[in-house]
């Protein structure tokens, strides 16, 4: 199916840490309404690569244009990107002295200026579509990983946000907590939201992604359908990363 055009354009982009190139000259776009699943071993250069699409860290090299707009170091045009780009953590990152719906609400009120009632109405229909109604008055405390885990996502959503990055937003959780978490990123990717998601999930990015990128030494090494790319990777290193894999489990 044919998707949009591209939101996000990535070119040439590299992010060191001292001597260490976490993205070496990277290049990828993103279509809109497109589900795209980031695998590949720890340290590769997947969560960089999402951290540098949100400006959660700065690129040091090429360009990052996010829905016409290019993340450099001028703050309005940071704080526009991040306006319309939501991102859930491996860690819930809740804050932990406000209830559930105080978490959702309040970037809306403060970022999208919309009165208390208006940015309630929304958490409530978000809390509905995640399944977590009835704890809009908890605090984080109060609820399980996975149900944090929803609340962030519907938090994310509340900013009506064009694209949604997860990084990893299941290797927290207990194995009998995933699947819930899981169940409202499928909902979410039927409903035509774009995603960017670095999991180690396999299922998962089978099922759901458009498309699967892996990384390895901070580069692209292989893109492409998941049927193919899962069924006969072509990479040397994706084929011994996806044997390790299947022998795991």
């Amino acid at each position: 199916m044919s998707k949009g055009d591209p939101i996000i354009t990535v070119d040439k982009v590299v992010k060191r840490w001292g001597s260490f190139t976490a993205l070496n000259e990277v290049s990828v776009s993103f279509k809109e309404g497109e589900v795209v699943c980031i695998i590949g071993p720890s340290g590769s250069g997947k969560s960089t690569l999402l951290r540098t699409i949100n400006r959660l860290e700065e690129h040091d090299g090429g360009r990052i244009v996010v829905d016409g707009i290019e993340l450099d170091n001028d703050t309005r045009n940071i704080d526009a990107v991040r306006a319309e780009v939501g991102m859930v953590f491996q860690s819930f990152n809740l804050f932990t002295h406000m209830t559930v719906l105080d978490n959702i609400t309040l970037a809306p009120q403060r970022v999208r200026k919309w009165k208390r009632d208006q940015a309630e109405a929304v958490a409530r229909q978000l809390l509905e579509r995640v399944g977590l109604l009835a704890h809009a008055h908890k605090y984080p405390s109060q609820l399980s990983g996975g149900q944090q885990q929803r609340v962030a996502i519907a938090r994310a959503l509340a900013m009506q946000p064009k694209v949604m990055l997860f990084d990893e937003p299941t290797s927290a959780l207990d194995p009998e907590m995933v699947n819930e978490v899981l169940l409202v990123m499928r909902d979410l990717a039927k409903s035509g939201m774009t995603m960017l998601v670095v999991t180690h999930e396999m299922g998962f990015a089978r099922e759901v992604a458009d498309r699967v990128i892996f990384f390895d030494g901070g580069r692209i090494v292989e893109e492409g359908d998941p049927e193919p790319f899962f069924a006969r990777p072509n990479h040397p290193r994706a084929q011994a990363f996806l044997s390790q894999i299947k022998h795991a489990g």
